[in-house]
């Protein structure tokens, strides 16, 4: 494995960092190091810029090791600490639009632009922890990953996750997303199925010929308007189900009365059941009718009751809320390490042309980390 490259300057990134030229000062402010980690385009399957400079920022710092794998950066301290913490945050984007985000910019106290809140404010509080604390109270492995805003099979995590475990192995991981500066813990499960409504072809002119599945379609829907969701708690967080219709197809053409009509349904399901139970509940729900599951992502306890967590809590000090949606913390979960979501930024302006976030968010992160490793 290759070790860390020695460095007169600890802080400072040399002048020929990234093939690309990009370079990352981890002694500037925490804001000033998140714009310019912003201003380095990196929307996903192009992040080899943002990548280079990360690694190139990494490299110098003699307690760190850093690893390379595609344009997944990984850095590790060996100190012999009885504990391993892994921080980790992907360096992608969703797409630029038409509306310009970039480069950012400052304005009434919020930093604006793409990344501002998903989530390289969490990625530069993750590079000014690894330059500050050379000797935490933990091992810290630092992952910055790539591909986490398209089709899992490209996510810079799930493939280290199959091809070196061994490098995100900890005892507990904080995922940098976006939460507003709060701890979320774990995250609910996901599942989508599709229920099938069968019935006979026939011309339209003559509807008694035939059987009208679109018209059966009507049964499913009902069912789920009359569904009433739980609210489940796992470790003391209240997480809320949830289970809707998000498609509908059918019909062959404007003539002929339907044989086939398919209602997709998304459960979002809470941390204390797995998919197989999940999709056995959606089967239950939906009795009567040829029901299939079409893809599914389990969710992840949040563990609040471990020492590792109870310690993050306790040194941090913020509100603790469940996490209502999924993340790459599923994935820490199936590796059986837990793991909570805390970083600055509110995720409803994630992906959005507004994207922004109020600079003392990210200095509170960092303080807030700062605090616990120290």
């Amino acid at each position: 494995m290759p070790s860390t490259s020695p460095s007169a300057d600890p802080t400072t990134v040399p002048a020929d960092a990234g093939a690309r030229g990009s370079t990352l000062d981890l002694s500037a402010d925490v804001t000033s190091l998140t714009a310019a980690i912003c201003d380095i385009e990196s929307v996903s399957q192009d992040e080899a810029a943002l990548a280079d400079a990360i690694e190139s920022a990494l490299r110098p710092l003699a307690h760190l090791e850093v690893v390379r794998d595609g344009d997944t950066v990984v850095a590790r301290t060996s100190l012999g600490r009885s504990e391993r913490v892994v921080l980790a945050g992907h360096i992608d984007t969703v797409p630029l639009t038409a509306v310009p985000n970039l480069p950012t910019r400052r304005v009434d106290g919020e930093l604006w632009g793409r990344g501002t809140v998903d989530m390289k404010g969490g990625v530069g509080v993750m590079l000014r922890i690894a330059a500050q604390v050379p000797e935490p109270s933990r091992d810290l492995t630092f992952l910055f990953y790539e591909c986490e805003e398209i089709d899992g099979k490209y996510n810079g995590l799930a493939r280290l996750a199959e091809t070196s475990p061994d490098l995100l192995a900890g005892d507990f991981a904080v995922l940098l997303e976006p939460t507003d500066g709060a701890i979320e813990g774990g995250c609910k499960g996901t599942l989508r199925a599709e229920i099938v409504t069968k019935g006979v072809a026939a011309h339209s002119a003559r509807p008694w010929k035939g059987h009208n599945a679109i018209h059966d379609a009507a049964v499913v829907l009902s069912r789920l308007t009359a569904y009433e969701a739980e609210t489940i708690t796992v470790d003391g967080l209240d997480y809320h189900e949830a289970l809707q219709a998000v498609g509908i197809s059918g019909g062959i053409a404007g003539n002929v009365i339907p044989d086939r009509c398919t209602v997709t349904v998304n459960y979002r399901y809470a941390p204390d059941k797995n998919t197989e139970e999940a999709f056995a509940h959606v089967r239950q729900v939906f009795e009567g009718f040829d029901v299939t599951l079409a893809d599914a992502a389990d969710g992840a306890r949040p563990g609040l009751l471990l020492p590792a967590a109870k310690a993050f809590i306790d040194a941090l000090g913020v509100p603790v809320n469940p996490k209502e949606g999924w993340t790459d913390v599923a994935r820490f979960s199936a590796l059986g390490i837990p793991a909570v979501n805390f970083g600055p930024g509110d995720p409803n302006l994630a992906h959005m042309d507004d994207e922004r976030c109020p600079v003392e968010q990210y200095v509170d992160a960092e303080a807030a980390l700062l605090r616990w490793l120290r």
